[in-house]
């Protein structure tokens, strides 16, 4: 006695192919448009045809490989055919609107009322510190949570985020949107991306604030749980800018337990008295040494993130919390360099586990109003 399997319908291929997602929108492919054609042979055969969104698309093989392993799920399928193809432009055109809606001009959707992503600016008064370190460990400890994260490279002049979060990919554009690269789970933006070699960027206060709203409005975001600013060292032209593109991000200062960086550390924080944003908390880098007896040397000091915290704590009227002190590990400046953040590599580590610990306190803290600067004056008698 014989059986013979029944081949799967075109409406079941396509259904199997609703898991199929985009890699870099992060949308199921039908959803987008992407999906040409669906053929069914009577032998068992799939064909499907693909639209990519452009020409040499980075990620086409990984399309290629999630498509084939959806519709190979299915019961008769005996091969399957993935024919790639590209968008015409009012393809693309109509892609753009249906991610960002019929807006002549991108917005910046981190700023809009309704908003949910919780928008962190990792601040430090001067250079040095170790800020984007902590930034690029938080990121993928929120990610390794499963919170959808977004970092932006915001330090212009000295971007190094993309080396420490290993993103090695090129952004892609569609249309006038800019596709940001993946790195360990984490979206990443930075103007090394767009740079040939080791070029220095030489600009001034207003092309810098031009790059940072184009890092917010043209790159599609998604839809994120925390978005991540690596803010250059002090008070200049990037910080007052995000406080105007971005008015309810929150300022996360990076200090040492040295004064004197504890001293330069509080005028970063302390730029939220001016433009009225929160003040998320401090966290303490290069606490210190631990020795080979257990020990601890404090080769910069002790107290520095604590007398900001209070500092902060008594300028805006509020606690400032102390989020956590991360000991000096030389492991965390070699996985920065091998682009695989501490947390990731050595999740045992000290340092790791401090870190892990900020990430939990800033994503689990409810949403409020204590610690936020409201743009009220008191009423005169």
């Amino acid at each position: 006695m014989t059986t013979t399997q029944e081949t799967p319908s075109v409406e079941d291929v396509r259904t199997a192919l609703k898991d199929v997602q985009d890699p870099e929108i992060r949308k199921p492919i039908t959803e987008l448009g992407m999906v040409k054609d669906v053929t069914v042979g009577d032998d068992g055969a799939v064909t499907v045809a693909v639209y990519l969104t452009v020409a040499g698309c980075p990620l086409k093989e990984t399309i290629t490989r999630d498509t084939t392993a959806a519709v190979s799920k299915l019961p008769g399928v005996t091969d399957v055919r993935v024919e790639l193809d590209v968008m015409s432009d009012e393809q693309r055109t109509e892609l753009r609107k249906r991610l960002r809606g019929d807006s002549a001009e991108p917005v910046i959707p981190f700023a809009q009322p309704g908003s949910m992503t919780r928008v962190y600016c990792v601040a430090s008064g001067k250079g040095g510190v170790g800020k984007s370190s902590v930034t690029v460990n938080l990121a993928v400890a929120m990610a390794e949570r499963g919170l959808s994260v977004g970092v932006v490279d915001a330090d212009i002049y000295g971007h190094s985020v993309p080396r420490m979060l290993g993103a090695s990919e090129k952004p892609t554009k569609v249309e006038q949107m800019i596709m940001p690269p993946q790195a360990h789970g984490v979206k990443v933006i930075s103007i090394g991306m767009f740079t040939p070699g080791n070029t220095p960027v030489v600009w001034r206060g207003p092309m810098l604030h031009r790059a940072l709203q184009q890092f917010l409005a043209d790159v599609f975001w998604g839809d994120l749980d925390i978005l991540l600013l690596d803010l250059p060292p002090g008070t200049g032209d990037i910080a007052i800018s995000v406080a105007q593109l971005i008015p309810n991000a929150e300022i996360l200062v990076v200090t040492t337990p040295q004064q004197a960086a504890a001293e330069v550390a509080e005028r970063a924080g302390a730029i939220a008295l001016q433009t009225r944003q929160r003040i998320a908390g401090v966290i303490e880098n290069m606490s210190w040494l631990e020795t080979p007896d257990g020990s601890r040397m404090e080769i910069f000091g002790a107290g520095g993130g604590q007398t900001v915290a209070d500092s902060l704590s008594k300028s805006v009227g509020s606690e400032v919390p102390l989020l956590g002190q991360v000991p000096l590990d030389p492991r965390l400046r070699e996985q920065g360099d091998a682009g695989t953040p501490l947390v990731l590599a050595e999740p045992d580590a000290a340092a790791s586990k401090v870190l892990k610990g900020a990430a939990e306190k800033l994503t689990v803290r409810a949403r409020g109003l204590a610690g936020m600067m409201l743009n009220v004056s008191p009423a005169g008698r």
